[in-house]
């Protein structure tokens, strides 16, 4: 296990210290420096010359700017001999510009996926991608573990008995599925139509909630205005107000933390996949992926399946 190093970047160093922890290696050192203009330099405090690297650097926000950081971290392990290199981006910006939309734009999350190659990055690891198709838009591989199996076992022992999971649209429902497998539970799917450039409405609930708590599942938190019109569709329908909110990703940008004190949500629960030190409120509980991300490092070490991590 020790014929590699594992650097972090300060996107979300915490986890990269637990994962380290976990796998019993130092976490390799680097000094990384912003210059008053913005720019981003990174220096290797140590040689990885024939060495496999292990970057671990979820591109959260500031996402540009943890974007840039990791790929010239990647830039500077290639620069200097690294073997191979393997970015763990727990988190992956960009992944909703999965497409045009009819419009004339970019497909961002494809550019991003090409900038990471391009820098030099061998094999990506991450947590709950927000589209399937992102991994085609890599030419290297890539594992998109969940964090399904993580969250689901911190819930049972949390929920009222008959919860129901609840999918905010219907892109997530697979995912909700799964939850519904792993809580022993049943699915509802909300039906959103869009509004306007920003806002969606809410307008059907498949499914009976009345007299029901519920759990709202999704990939990510980013401003919360999709929970929020989640929970109260739920309510116009019956459901009891005791609803969990739980998600792989807590942004949590804009207005989230005032929304999401919802006084029908219980429960805010997200992974540390995104650093949550300065968005913590009194109903938010971080679980880990710290385990989840150690034993796949650990498997891909070994040349191991990682199959029932998806």
């Amino acid at each position: 296990m020790h014929d590699f190093i594992l650097f972090s970047g300060t996107a979300n160093p915490g986890l990269t210290t637990a994962i380290a922890e976990r796998l019993g290696v130092p976490v390799g050192a680097a000094t990384v420096e912003r210059f008053p203009d913005g720019e981003t330099a990174v220096w290797l405090d140590e040689p990885v010359r024939g060495r496999e690297v292990i970057l671990v650097q979820p591109t959260a926000p500031p996402v540009n700017e943890n974007l840039i950081e990791l790929l010239a971290f990647v830039d500077a392990c290639r620069r200097s001999a690294a073997a191979r290199i393997t970015a763990v981006v727990p988190y992956f910006g960009y992944g909703r510009s999965d497409k045009r939309h009819g419009r004339r734009g970019p497909i961002t999350g494809s550019l991003v996926a090409q900038l990471m190659q391009v820098a030099g990055i061998d094999h990506v690891v991450s947590i709950d991608l927000h589209a399937a198709q992102i991994e085609g838009f890599f030419h290297v591989p890539v594992d998109s573990l969940t964090a399904v199996p993580t969250l689901s076992h911190v819930l049972r022992d949390r929920l009222a008995p008959g919860t129901l999971v609840v999918s905010p649209d219907t892109g997530r429902v697979s995912m909700a599925t799964g939850y519904a497998q792993k809580l022993g539970s049943s699915v509802i799917v909300l039906h959103k139509r869009r509004t306007s450039g920003t806002e969606t409405a809410v307008t059907h609930v498949v499914g009976d909630v009345r007299d029901r708590a519920c759990v709202i599942i999704d990939d990510m938190i980013s401003t919360g205005g999709t929970i929020v019109h989640a929970v109260e569709a739920l309510l116009a329908a019956g459901a009891r107000p005791e609803i969990t909110v739980a998600a792989t990703h807590g942004l949590f940008v804009g207005e989230a933390q005032a929304r999401l004190n919802h006084e029908a949500i219980r429960e805010v629960m997200v992974t540390d996949s995104v650093e949550q030190a300065d968005r913590a409120g009194p109903r938010l509980h971080v679980v880990t992926v710290a385990g989840l991300l150690s034993e796949a490092i650990r498997r891909l070490r070994a040349g191991a399946s990682l199959g029932d991590l998806y």
